[in-house]
Formats: structure tokens, C-alpha cells, sequence
């Protein structure tokens, strides 16, 4: 791999609730264990500016063999209509965006192993860096259904439990 190489990778799914909903839902970073496999928490480094593009993020992530914590910079903040932040503020993308659907929201989840990461990774790791950021990937490609899975379990209770105490 080359400085210039990119990953990236995106998958979605249905849920029944809406953009708004979601976005709110998401854009709440402090849920963020709730529904990742990796992450087990986050926390504003600024609370003034949770949610606004330009804020910073500590996350907590956990695997059998290691734990580490990351910063993130929130990069997209469209209410409605996507959220994403870069981790480290230039090595990898993550992002949800929302599209109206017939029976709800259409969810994407996305992630994108910029540039910048895999030259970190490549002065970091040497001869390592290829098989780290393949384990990387990995990770993501098999973190990715899970939690959209698991945010579609979250959003739809939440919408139905909604429903009943308005009943």
C-alpha cells in the first residue's frame, strides 16, 4: 500500500423511525457503546460543543487482545441527514447518513481509511503496517452490519415504547 491508497467500505439498513430521530439518536456520541462492538464509550472533550462540526471526542474501544482510546473530530453535522467524524482528525471516516425510505429511514453507515491513516500506520507499524491495517479492516467490515443491526434493535424499541406511553 501506498500513501494515496484509500479504504473504504459502507453498508445500510432499513429502520423504522425517522431521519430525525436517528440522526438525534447518533449524533449522541455518549450512547455510542450501546450499539458498537468495539466501542464501549465516548465522551465530548468540550460539552459546549457537542455535536457541532468542529467538536473533539474521546472514545474508549475494547477487543480480547487490546484497549486503546481515540480522538475524533465531528466533520459532518447535517441534522436529519448525515454525522460523521475523522478519528485522529485525518487517518479514518466514519459517518451515518439518512435517506427517506418507504417504511422509515434508510441508515447508512460508512468508513473510510483515508490517506493520512495508512501513512501513520506505515511509519508506525514498518513491515507490520500492511497486515495492521488489514486487521483494521477487518474490524470494520465486520463491525459495520452488527451495529447498524443493533441500532436498528435500539431505534425501533425506542419508537415503539414511544408509541405505547403516548397510547
Amino acid at each position: 500500500m501506498n500513501e494515496t491508497s484509500t479504504l473504504s467500505h459502507q453498508e445500510s439498513i432499513i429502520v423504522e423511525a425517522s431521519a430525525a430521530f436517528l440522526y438525534d439518536l447518533l449524533s449522541d456520541i455518549t450512547r455510542t457503546g450501546e450499539w458498537s462492538p468495539v466501542c464501549t464509550s465516548c465522551w465530548w472533550d468540550d460539552e459546549a460543543e457537542a455535536g457541532r462540526v468542529g467538536a473533539w471526542f474521546t472514545g474508549h474501544n475494547e477487543l480480547p487482545h487490546r484497549t486503546w482510546q481515540t480522538r475524533s473530530e465531528v466533520v459532518t453535522a447535517e441534522h436529519g441527514r448525515e454525522f460523521a467524524w475523522v478519528v485522529g482528525g485525518s487517518f479514518v471516516r466514519w459517518g451515518f447518513s439518512f435517506t427517506a425510505a418507504e417504511t422509515g429511514t434508510m441508515l447508512t453507515e460508512s468508513w473510510e481509511f483515508l490517506p493520512d491513516g495508512i501513512a501513520m500506520f506505515e511509519e508506525k507499524f514498518g513491515e507490520k503496517a500492511h497486515a495492521q491495517i488489514t486487521d483494521r479492516t477487518q474490524q470494520a467490515l465486520g463491525g459495520i452490519p452488527k451495529t447498524l443491526a443493533a441500532i436498528k434493535r435500539i431505534a425501533e424499541v425506542s419508537i415503539d415504547v414511544g408509541a405505547k406511553a403516548q397510547s
